[in-house]
């Protein structure tokens, strides 16, 4: 069975350049063994993640990301079974969220803010749907 879960979080310190590699390497190293595919969205002060694969896989992903000591305020917004993956050519593809289109916040949310503590999982899930539809996903090679 799939499933997708889509969270956010707020980063303990500000992630940049090495670390934000570091970690996007490791998804990438990691993921494709055990079946996960998704896409994280990050500033300096948000992470969202959504995360798709075998039920067992993401609920134990989701888990060591609530214990990670680089996350605070981790907050759940969508947990769904699926009968595909939309975000399946991505072992784990990355949006930079400074770099959205105000117009295409506005679309979604209250203000040209991504703030997604403030608003639905289903907004901020069309969001992403979006940015893939629109090819704003960075995936770089692995």
């Amino acid at each position: 069975m799939l499933v997708r879960c889509l969270y956010a979080s707020r980063p303990v310190d500000a992630l940049q350049g090495a670390a934000l590699d570091a970690i996007l390497d490791q998804s990438r190293k990691n993921n494709p063994a055990l079946g996960i595919t998704g896409l994280l969205c990050v500033s300096d002060n948000l992470f969202i993640q959504v995360i798709e694969g075998g039920r067992d896989e993401v609920c134990d992903l989701f888990n060591a990301i609530v214990r990670d000591d680089r996350h605070q305020q981790v907050r759940l917004l969508a947990y769904e079974e699926i009968s595909e993956r939309r975000f399946g050519n991505w072992t784990m593809g990355h949006v930079s969220i400074n770099k959205l289109n105000p117009g295409l916040l506005l679309k979604y949310f209250r203000r040209v803010e991504l703030n997604p503590f403030e608003c639905s999982g289903a907004a901020t899930m069309a969001l992403l749907g979006e940015l893939v539809a629109t090819a704003s996903i960075l995936n770089r090679p692995e």
